[in-house]
């Protein structure tokens, strides 16, 4: 069966020491790679996720520290929706109240308990509570308990002028299906995915177009088992709706192409190989600045930049 659902999200935050403090240790991810914006090494690119990296639980951040706000519009993702356990609902209530995390009241969306918060840059999430989820594996570095830590990404919410187009590509290109509507929503989901395997698109007519900033999301990800799929979903997309992906980009951890689906989002198609651990052992992911070959020989050059991290690295 072929390889579908999300790979991962990149969004833009501010500044790059809270936003790694916040993943980690609010949030209890594991930093899993610790790199920098190959267009631009002058800012980090963090990469959150579970103990392996695993496509479907990756979040990733570029950090520019005097970067102006959003506007959430049209054309953007509205929200990005983590996977906790079922009973873990009460223990992040308390901890987002204790921390001081803005969040709203639990509310049932799709007949599941959901928590929306929002990061320190104002970027929207949520965390859905997940029957099984429990059973998935976990990480825990020992601030969040293993029982209630994030298993993945859940899915995300786009906000689209109209709906139809962009669903039209996720069903024919990217393997979703149609699941179902509620209100303003329809729900598609990735067929056998578990993790990483929902996107909900919200249409709402003439609402303004967004405005990338921090706490915008910049791209979404989707997965490809392997080159050969990539080529064929690009395939699909020049043949059957004329839209031309950009050439292939080795981001050193997966091999990428990206377009502009029909409601203005910018998609990615990421291969799953070769993975995080291409670069560092298993055991120590996140822990090194990786620097992809091209960029090694400023590496002293790269590394004066960026930020100041403290501890929190």
């Amino acid at each position: 069966m072929a390889t579908t659902g999300i790979h991962h999200v990149t969004a833009i935050a501010g500044n790059a020491r809270r936003n790694l403090e916040f993943y980690t240790r609010t949030l209890g991810l594991r930093l899993v790679k610790k790199t920098v914006n190959f267009d631009d090494p002058g800012t980090y690119h963090f990469y959150f996720g579970d103990a392996q990296g695993s496509p479907g639980t990756i979040i990733t951040f570029f950090p520019w520290s005097h970067v102006a706000s959003g506007r959430l519009g049209t054309g953007e993702t509205q929200e990005t929706a983590l996977r906790v356990p079922e009973a873990a609902l009460g223990f992040w209530l308390e901890r987002f109240v204790a921390m001081g995390v803005s969040h709203e009241p639990v509310a049932t969306r799709f007949g599941a308990r959901t928590l929306p918060f929002r990061d320190p840059d104002g970027m929207a999430l949520a965390l859905v509570a997940v029957p099984g989820a429990e059973s998935e594996p976990a990480w825990s570095d020992g601030s969040v308990p293993e029982e209630f830590a994030i298993r993945g990404i859940h899915g995300v919410t786009l906000l689209l002028a109209e709906a139809g187009a962009t669903a039209k590509i996720l069903a024919d290109v990217l393997g979703f299906a149609e699941e179902r509507t509620e209100g303003a929503v329809t729900r598609l989901r990735s067929p056998d995915t578990q993790i990483g395997g929902i996107v909900d698109l919200r249409a709402v007519g003439g609402f303004p177009r967004g405005r990338s900033g921090g706490g915008s999301v910049h791209h979404i990800a989707f997965r490809a088992a392997d080159d050969a799929a990539q080529a064929e979903m690009v395939r699909k997309l020049e043949t059957a709706f004329g839209i031309r992906p950009t050439p292939q980009k080795d981001r050193t951890y997966f091999r990428s192409v990206y377009f502009r689906e029909p409601g203005g989002v910018l998609f990615e198609i990421a291969t799953d190989a070769p993975g995080f651990a291409v670069d560092e052992l298993p055991a120590h992911l996140g822990e090194a600045l990786k620097l992809p070959a091209f960029l090694e020989a400023r590496r002293a050059e790269i590394a004066a930049r960026l930020p100041e991290l403290g501890d929190t690295a």
